[in-house]
């Protein structure tokens, strides 16, 4: 493997590159001057659906720092993720692009490229003069790969880097940079640390020993993503409160009590959001910090997980995989005390692919050239100042088997959404505002909209 500059290394080198280079244009919305660029902490969660807290009328499972969190911020209605399933949904994050021209459109496809690593969301501040720390599922690229977080903009890393490996919460080892990190207390199958415990005790270091400088906290947390398990503390919480049907095992460990083992996961990544905000006051930092939480797609039926007894994905058609909203459109929770209005709803469309341009306003930081973002800065949305409403199209594809090999489109203009469920399936068209649930294909009678979409899925579409 070639050597590469240990962390402070590569932040001075960075410090230093980006006091020179003319090469980055100046980020819009009034980019926050010296002294007041907030801190920004990126809580997203795996798998976890759009009716999946409390505030967003779960009513099975109890999320009462997340539901704080919305009443002391704003709660968006219509956020959607960059895909249906985790690796493209990542990629479209950091890179402030939609899944047509992400480097990969499924899990099994490569990560980031080494041409990446500049235009990174995580790059983009860093170059700003943010310690940058990653914590969790990275996904986008393993030890040896120009995708690793450490070549795409992380000063620090603490995790899961490869997607499979972030299935297994009781894992043996994780990853700090790419040295091994081993967990003794799991070998030979034990399971005694949970692995998502110690990458939130990581991310809260993270945070105290940058307490005095800007910080980007990207906090990837792996639940509720299966296997279906937690500690037995956040598992008794729930225990007897459902029918159950055990889980038999395979891929995923055996679990006795998945609907209690799962609603303990949530819960418990209810607690760690907590444990975060909690921290950010201790230090003082409420002010100046801004904190999001979301999640990378909807939720899935794997290793006992059972998305319909819960109404995880709210009154949303589809799960994990499938375009339709409940796939992609996802929880989206914003706070900063004194700057973000408390106990707002806003019902503005917004996509990860926001994120990158939303970061860099805040950062004072400068955008990535060579690269045309297709997000918008969303600080106007966040802060409740004037902004008109979303012009720019979303656009989702994904890659699927049946009926054949082939991709699965999706749109949105306006409030209409397009979408191609599968190859060789006719296009539907669904008004979003009247129908959430998308239930009354508007196709036949709007031969205006399919060319909509169509022209859209053509303009978009690029091969990696």
């Amino acid at each position: 493997m070639p050597a590469r500059p240990r962390p402070a290394l590569r932040l001075a080198l960075t410090l230093a590159l980006a006091a020179t280079s003319p090469s980055f244009a100046k980020a819009e919305d009034g980019g926050a001057a010296e002294g007041s660029r907030p801190n920004i902490v990126l809580i997203m969660a795996d798998d976890l659906g759009y009716g999946a807290l409390g505030c967003y009328g779960q009513q099975k499972v109890r999320t009462p720092r997340l539901d704080r969190m919305a009443a002391e911020g704003a709660r968006f209605t219509q956020a959607y993720a960059g895909s249906c399933v985790c690796a493209p949904s990542r990629a479209a994050l950091m890179l402030g692009v939609q899944t047509g021209r992400t480097p990969g459109r499924s899990n099994a496809d490569p990560g980031l490229r080494a041409e990446d690593g500049p235009r990174t969301l995580a790059a983009t501040l860093r170059r700003a003069g943010y310690a940058t720390g990653g914590f969790g599922k990275w996904g986008l690229g393993d030890v040896e790969s120009p995708g690793a977080p450490w070549q795409q903009g992380f000063d620090l890393f603490f995790g899961f880097l490869d997607q499979t490996h972030a299935h297994f919460h009781y894992t043996d080892h994780l990853f700090r940079d790419d040295r091994r990190v081993d967990v003794p207390e799991n070998r030979d199958g034990r399971r005694a640390r949970y692995a998502p415990d110690l990458i939130v005790d990581e991310a809260l270091a993270f945070i105290r020993a940058n307490r005095d400088r800007p910080f980007f906290a990207y906090l990837a947390v792996t639940p509720p993503h299966a296997e279906i398990d937690a500690p037995e503390d956040s598992i008794a919480l729930y225990r007897g409160a459902f029918p159950e049907v055990p889980f038999p095992g395979g891929h995923y460990a055996a679990q006795p009590t998945p609907r209690a083992a799962y609603a303990g996961m949530v819960s418990r990544l209810d607690r760690d959001a907590g444990r975060v905000l909690d921290l950010i006051a201790e230090l003082g930092l409420d002010g100046r910090t801004i904190v999001v939480f979301t999640s990378d797609n909807g939720p899935i039926t794997a290793g006992g997980a059972d998305p319909a007894f819960f109404r995880n994905a709210g009154p949303l058609r589809g799960l994990k995989f499938s375009l339709y909203e409940g796939g992609v459109r996802v929880p989206l929770i914003v706070r900063w005390p004194g700057r973000v209005p408390a106990g707002r709803v806003v019902d503005d469309v917004w996509s990860h692919v926001d994120f990158l341009p939303t970061f860099a306003a805040l950062a004072g930081a400068e955008l990535p050239s060579g690269v045309e973002l297709e997000g918008r800065s969303g600080l106007p949305a966040f802060l409740d100042a004037p902004r008109p409403p979303r012009a720019e199209p979303l656009y989702w594809e994904t890659p699927v088997d049946q009926p054949r090999k082939g991709l699965s489109w999706a749109g949105r203009i306006g409030r209409h959404k397009g979408i191609v469920p599968a190859p060789d399936d006719p296009l539907e068209v669904y008004d979003l505002e009247a129908d959430v649930a998308e239930s009354r294909d508007l196709a036949p009678a709007r031969p205006d909209l399919v060319q909509s979409f169509r022209d859209l899925f053509a303009r978009e579409h690029r091969e990696p």
